[in-house]
């Protein structure tokens, strides 16, 4: 067909694009569709080039191994097939829901802000990718509320550590930390606190150490741990045991993070714009600049998970580049 654009390769299947960002800018997609990641249907098989239906308005896609996704001209994100990294042991859905902010255009970008006027708290949900149903696992620890759970990572127990990066107000501040619970709602607690921000999360290959990016001091941490839920005891950096990770030189805030194979903890970095890649063997660190200061997301996908998808969020994109080396496997993912 005519007038095509914007290949993008999955795992085993690939897309392409007619008439960027028009009425009928619609994905043409082939190969592997058993889990329907190129048609979104659930034909099965391998299939030829075909247009994926009622997905219209498209400026830029990208593909997982099963799974495909589609960014709208609107700046919303339509996927089809089966979720990869997301998926917990039970092969439902984990969100967290942080509660929403208040959003401020400023040069035709947009920025987050404080706690909105319509939030309600903050949670764990669950989705059941085969019934649609959504239900609140954690809006509580202890008692305590939830404020913003950011990001989550499961282990391969089954069991997840999240952070929750609180709310802004406009003369204060939520003080928040790491939790630690289990998928099927029985247990959640709190294993690190304070921090101030905590945002991204990851474990290291072999799940001997956790990492954390705090957002507003611009620091990663990491702890070595003693098992699923289980800080190892002695002091480091913090008292708890926390030994703070290089950084480039600079302002800099950080967001979510993802771990490569080498065990290289790469953080999406706001302000200075890229993501910037931690060896805690080395101590070193280095920042790969993108054209967007509020980079914000980085996951792997694609064959071998060589291919780092990034959210570039005060321009509404999202993007891929090759990675200089696979990224890690997350558990339940259903990645090879």
């Amino acid at each position: 067909p005519p007038n095509l654009s914007d290949i993008a390769v999955g795992g085993t299947h690939v897309c392409t694009l007619r008439a960027r960002g028009q009425a009928n800018s619609t994905p043409i997609c082939w190969g592997d569709d058993r889990e329907g990641q190129a048609t979104g249907t659930d034909a099965g098989g391998f299939t030829g080039p075909k247009e994926v239906g009622g997905v219209t308005f498209v400026t830029a896609l990208a593909l997982g191994r099963h799974f495909s996704c589609a960014l709208k001209l609107s700046g919303s994100v339509f996927c089809w097939g089966k979720p990869g990294p997301w998926l917990g042991p039970d092969g439902a859905l984990y969100i967290c829901n942080n509660g929403g902010f208040e959003w401020h255009e400023r040069d035709g970008r947009l920025y987050p802000g404080d706690q909105p006027v319509n939030y309600s708290g903050g949670r764990i949900e669950r989705l059941d990718l085969t019934t649609g149903a959504l239900t609140v696992l954690y809006d509580a620890c202890d008692g305590r509320p939830l404020c913003g759970p950011n990001d989550l990572v499961f282990d391969r127990s089954g069991g997840f550590w999240f952070t929750d990066h609180g709310k802004n107000r406009p003369q204060d501040r939520d003080r928040t930390g790491v939790f630690y619970a289990q998928a099927d709602g029985s247990q959640i607690k709190q294993v690190l606190f304070p921090l101030e921000g905590p945002n991204g999360i990851g474990l290291s290959p072999a799940e001997d150490a956790l990492y954390v990016a705090e957002t507003l001091t611009g620091r990663v941490w990491e702890w070595r741990l003693a098992g699923p839920g289980t800080v190892a005891a002695g002091r480091r950096d913090r008292p708890d045991g926390g030994r703070l990770l290089p950084a480039p030189p600079g302002y800099l805030l950080y967001d979510s993070l993802a771990v490569d194979s080498l065990g290289r903890v790469c953080v999406a970095t706001l302000i200075q714009g890229g993501i910037t890649v931690i060896d805690p063997v080395a101590n070193t660190a280095e920042l790969r600049r993108f054209d967007d200061i509020l980079t914000t997301n980085i996951c792997f996908g694609g064959p071998n998970l060589r291919t780092a998808f990034l959210t570039l969020s005060s321009t509404g994109r999202l993007i891929s580049v090759p990675w200089d080396a696979p990224g890690l496997t997350l558990n339940f993912s259903g990645a090879a």
